[in-house]
C-alpha cells in the first residue's frame, strides 16, 4: 500500500539524488503496484497538498521545496542542481541538501541577477530581505502564484516600489537570515519517511518561534495542514 508519507518519501529522495521525479511506471516498480494504483496514490497526495500534480497528466510539477518546471530559483550544490518554487523553497532545498548550496536569482523577479551563497550553514549575503505577499491561509489557492511572488529584495523601498509597478499587494518583508532559520525547521522533516504536513497549530507554532506575525502568518481558525 502507497501512502502520502511513503510516496512524498520516494518523491523527494528521488529528486534530489537525481534531479528529477520518477514516473508513474518507476514508482509502480518501485512500490510493486499497478500503474493505477500509483495514480490514485499521486491523486491523492495532491488532494492532500503535498504535490502539484500537471494538470492533464498524472505527472509531478511541483514537490515544495522543488519545482519540475524551471522558475526564477536555481540552486545548486557539489552534488546537482534544481529548481526552487520561490526564495523560501529555494532555502528550503538548501536546508534539505544539508552542503554550500549557490541560489541565483533575479531581484524581484526583473533584471539584476544575484547569487546567495550558504556555506557552512549560515547565509553569506545577510543584506537581502525576501518579500510575501499571499497570506499563508490562501497559499493554496493558487500556490504556483503564491510561491512565484516570493522574491528577493535588496530593501524595502524596492518592494514598495514592485508592488506598485505590478499591482501586487506590499505583504511582509523579512530580512533572509530569519527566513533561512524558519526554513530549516518548516522544511526539516521533508526527507522523512514518516513525513506528514505540519497541523495549523503546529504552524502557528512555528511561525511565532521565529517571529512571523501580522496578517500574512494569520491562519485564523483554519483546520488546514501546512
Amino acid at each position: 500500500m502507497i501512502t502520502n508519507s511513503s510516496l512524498h518519501y520516494q518523491l523527494i529522495k528521488a529528486i534530489i539524488d537525481t534531479g528529477f521525479a520518477p514516473v508513474v511506471e518507476e514508482l509502480s516498480a518501485h512500490f510493486r503496484v499497478p500503474k493505477e494504483e500509483v495514480v490514485t496514490a499521486l491523486t491523492a497526495l495532491q488532494d492532500y497538498h503535498g504535490v502539484v500534480l500537471h494538470p492533464n497528466a498524472p505527472k509531478v510539477w511541483v514537490i515544495h521545496p522543488f519545482s519540475l518546471a524551471p522558475t526564477n530559483f536555481h540552486v545548486r550544490s557539489r552534488r546537482g542542481q534544481w529548481w526552487g518554487n520561490c526564495a523560501w523553497c529555494s532555502l528550503g532545498a538548501a536546508a534539505l541538501l544539508k552542503e554550500d548550496v549557490t541560489i541565483t536569482t533575479t531581484i524581484g523577479a526583473e533584471s539584476k541577477q544575484v547569487e546567495i551563497h550558504i556555506v557552512d550553514g549560515e547565509v553569506q549575503e545577510k543584506h537581502y530581505f525576501i518579500h510575501f505577499p499571499i497570506p499563508m491561509k490562501n497559499a493554496w489557492d493558487n500556490v504556483i502564484y503564491t510561491c512565484s511572488n516570493m522574491l528577493v529584495f535588496e530593501n524595502e523601498a524596492q518592494v514598495d516600489d514592485w508592488a506598485k509597478r505590478h499591482a501586487i499587494p506590499h505583504g511582509d518583508v523579512q530580512p533572509i537570515e530569519r527566513i533561512w532559520a524558519f526554513s530549516k525547521k518548516w522544511y526539516g522533516n521533508h526527507l522523512n519517511p514518516l513525513w506528514a504536513k505540519w497541523t495549523g497549530d503546529e504552524a502557528k507554532a512555528i511561525f511565532k518561534e521565529y517571529g512571523l506575525q501580522g496578517r500574512i502568518w494569520d491562519l485564523g481558525g483554519s483546520s488546514e495542514r501546512f
